[in-house]
This record gives structure tokens, sequence and C-alpha cells, in this order.
């Protein structure tokens, strides 16, 4: 059965950092890669869409201890257990969607997503993508984290497997549920493109896991 999004995790809280690092591959690797990619200079402001409990932060904050990290998450459990572990840093964490906050104008040095967005649809990340392009400094950047579809075939059937469900279980779409449907990350580049990113690449791969970045 399919479960709204925040419950699903909320249900897995306790596993969750064990589940993220031990079993996904290329985690050992890419949630410091992130970090490292993140800028280091004091005060950089920070806006990190799905911030979950903070897996990316854990390799960050080291390195910039000053930042100021706007964290947004379905999550309210999850926002606890990452507050929990940062006691003396600066944050501001939302228990919201980020599709529908406005995310404000210039206002962050970076932004960062990690196994966050591979849940979406191509329309959703379009709107998303043009509110976060503005909410980033002039000299700003979006680094991505992700898995992705292997294929287009794969990725239609994702899409296709999750409609199929949300109709066996009568689900409508007043709110988000947790289903796996990633884009290539081919498409999802060309999303960031359209949304006013004008360069987009990627940095890294961890098999059909990528690090992008759309630079402003």
């Amino acid at each position: 059965m399919l479960e709204k999004m925040d419950d699903f995790f909320e249900n897995r809280l306790s596993d969750y950092d064990r589940h993220m690092l031990a079993d996904i591959d290329g985690a050992s690797g890419f949630y410091a890669y992130t970090a490292a990619k993140l800028p280091t200079a004091p005060g950089t402001r920070i806006l990190d869409l799905g911030c979950g409990t903070g897996l990316e932060l854990e390799q960050y904050f080291p390195l910039n201890p000053t930042a100021h990290v706007t964290g947004i998450d379905l999550s309210k459990a999850m926002l606890e257990a990452l507050a929990a572990k940062f006691p003396d840093k600066d944050l501001t964490l939302i228990n919201a969607s980020y599709f529908d906050l406005d995310l404000g104008s210039e206002q962050y040095h970076a932004a960062v997503s990690v196994e966050s967005l591979h849940h979406f649809t191509a329309d959703l990340k379009m709107t998303l993508y043009q509110k976060l392009h503005r909410s980033l400094k002039p000299a700003g950047y979006f680094i991505l984290t992700d898995y992705f579809a292997e294929s287009e075939a794969l990725e239609k059937e994702y899409f296709f497997d999750f409609e199929n469900l949300k109709r066996e279980q009568g689900i409508t779409d007043d709110a988000f549920y947790h289903y796996d449907t990633p884009l290539t990350v081919e498409h999802e580049m060309e999303i960031l493109t359209k949304a006013g990113f004008p360069q987009v690449e990627i940095l890294k791969s961890w098999g059909s896991t990528h690090t992008v970045i759309a630079k402003r």
C-alpha cells in the first residue's frame, strides 16, 4: 500500500540514517562529495531541499561551521531529528512542501538536495526550479545528488506503475505519496536548463546516482 510521504519517513525514522548510509549504492561517498561542493566562506547561506535528518549536513558543517542552513522537509519528525543533531548550528527548519513555499529572491549562496527529488513529476520540478533559480544569489548554484532512471523506457514505467497503484487504491492527487519516479538524468538537466540555469553538468556518478551542478 502506498503511504503518504511524511508518514512513510516518520514510520522509518529509527532506521533511516543506517539504511541510507549502508543500503544505498554510493552513499558512503556521495554525501561527503556533495557537501564538499558547497561553499565554505563564513556566513554562507544554504537552502537544503528535502533535508531529512541532515546526512549531508553532517559532512558539511565540519567544512563550514558558521553556515546558515534553511532546511525544508515534509516530515516534522525528521526535522526534529536534524535539530537534535546540530543544537549549536544556525538552522532554520521549515516543515512544509518546497513546492508550496516562496523561496524568496537572491537569498542563498547555494542550494542542495540529496535523494529527495526522485519522487516528483517534471512539471512540479519545473515550477520548483524556476523558484530556486530566483532564490539564488547572482553567483549561486544548485547541487543535486539523486538517483535517476537508466532509460526513458524505465522512466515511463515508473510513472505508469505509480498511476496504476493510485487508481487501484483510490488515491487522489491532494497529497504526496511515497513512490520512486525518477527521471533520466538527461531529462532532469533539460528541466534545470529550461528553468533558467544556463550551465548544467554532471560532476560525478555512482551507478545510477549522479551529482549535478546547475549554475545561476
